[in-house]
């Protein structure tokens, strides 16, 4: 088991955290406006969340709404201030919707209807609807698997959509898009040497800067953005490398040998993990050189992680990480040593956890949900069951967390 000094623990969990008293509290504290929540990493700055909810007795359901019968859609529901949005997709014949709903009683606002891309799906494994949107509170941005990017305003209007030029997605384009100052990024890694990043005007839709990516091959994953040295970097996890580049113009700072696909990076302490989510190879690396940092800035490595399709997160200097099957595993951020590896019943290996400033990691989704200590010793803190599955990652916004099921999008808390 790693073992932490109590002053180091304190100091990595509040790096951990330090991002909440640098952001407004109203556009962050409060929102969640993109996969994994306002810093891409699955920190919430909420406290104390509800422990316990039964959707069959209504104990600590808010509401919840019906959502239209479509095929799957695996992306996450997001919240700015009084309304939740969330895309639904059907196959036969190919549509796209983004809908939305208040916070308040789950009504239904409005049903934004978004002309598909050019790319016809054979293989529906990954479906049209595996991206989460975004927002900067005036527009959101969302993505679908048929190669198109759109922006609609909170009233429902479509304000621009692009269809992406180049599209050659290994099965499906699963990458959510991320906003960026006056940007919306998204990660086209692909087949056929044809990866890019392409960053997209907010206002206008109009590409700022594109990065071809020959040597990259397809990925999953979604970046994100932290600061490194005083500056923004985005992280992105490849099929060959674990990646900073810069969120201005898509350089690459530094690159790191590593298996990558589906999981997003984890950041927290200074360090960076990432691992396939496929199953294979993790890498945790200290993200402040240039280069390829591989031989001088990787901290340590497992050999083998197994499956797991969620991201992992840090807290309290930890990694956090689900895989098949059925686990829940915590390594040590600063060795890898293994703290704890428990067998959880029906625990999603698919969703990825948030952690709260209060000390619990939700392990959340529309189906099993556990609750547990942010600690190196294995404890859990409740264990719900709403009943829907529903591969989706949760949303947490003032006291209240959001989940999507098949059939109905949950808010969890008090009426």
């Amino acid at each position: 088991m790693a073992s932490f000094p109590l002053q180091k623990k304190r100091t990595l969990a509040l790096a951990a955290f330090a991002w909440i008293a640098c952001c407004d509290g109203a556009a962050f504290a409060e929102n969640w406006p993109q996969f994994r929540g306002p810093t891409g990493l699955g920190f919430s700055a909420e406290k104390e969340l509800p422990l316990t909810w039964n959707a069959k007795t209504g104990d600590n359901i808010a509401w919840k709404a019906p959502i239209p019968k479509g095929d799957s859609c695996y992306s996450s529901p997001i919240v700015w201030a009084d309304k939740v949005f969330v895309t639904y997709v059907t196959n036969q014949p190919v549509a796209h919707h983004l809908l939305c709903f208040a916070t308040a009683d789950g009504k239904q606002l409005w049903d934004a209807t978004i002309e598909p891309g050019p790319l016809i799906l054979h293989d529906l494994r990954g479906g049209y609807g595996a991206p989460t949107p975004c927002t900067d509170g005036n527009r959101v941005y969302a993505v679908f698997g048929s190669a198109v990017i759109a922006a609609i305003d909170f009233t429902g209007k479509q304000v621009w959509r692009k269809e992406i030029e180049n599209y050659a997605f290994d099965v499906a384009l699963g990458s959510s898009p991320i906003l960026f100052e006056k940007t919306v990024i998204l990660d086209c890694d692909q087949t056929g040497k044809t990866s890019h990043i392409a960053a997209f005007d907010t206002e206008t839709g109009e590409i700022k800067w594109d990065a071809k990516r020959p040597e990259t091959a397809y990925t999953h994953s979604t970046p994100v953005i932290v600061q490194i040295a005083g500056k923004p970097e985005m992280l992105t996890s490849g099929t060959a490398a674990l990646q900073g580049l810069d969120p201005n113009t898509g350089k690459l700072i530094w690159w790191c040998a590593a298996q990558g696909d589906s999981a997003s990076p984890a950041y927290g302490g200074g360090l960076v993990y990432s691992d396939s989510g496929r199953g294979g190879k993790a890498v945790c690396v200290d993200p402040t050189g240039d280069g390829d940092i591989t031989k001088t800035n990787l901290k340590w490595q497992i050999r083998q992680v197994p499956e797991g399709l969620s991201s992992p997160i840090i807290v309290g200097g930890f990694v956090y990480r689900t895989h098949a099957p059925e686990i829940v595993k915590c390594f040590g951020l600063a060795t890898g040593d293994v703290a704890f590896s428990e067998r959880l019943a029906s625990i999603s290996t698919w969703a990825s956890p948030f952690a709260t400033s209060d000390g619990r990691i939700y392990f959340a989704s529309a189906g099993k949900t556990y609750v547990v200590r942010a600690s190196e010793k294995f404890e859990v803190l409740a264990t719900n069951d709403i009943g829907e599955e529903n591969r989706a990652s949760a949303a947490v916004s003032n006291r209240h967390i959001f989940v999507r099921g098949d059939k109905n999008l949950y808010c969890i808390g008090k009426k």
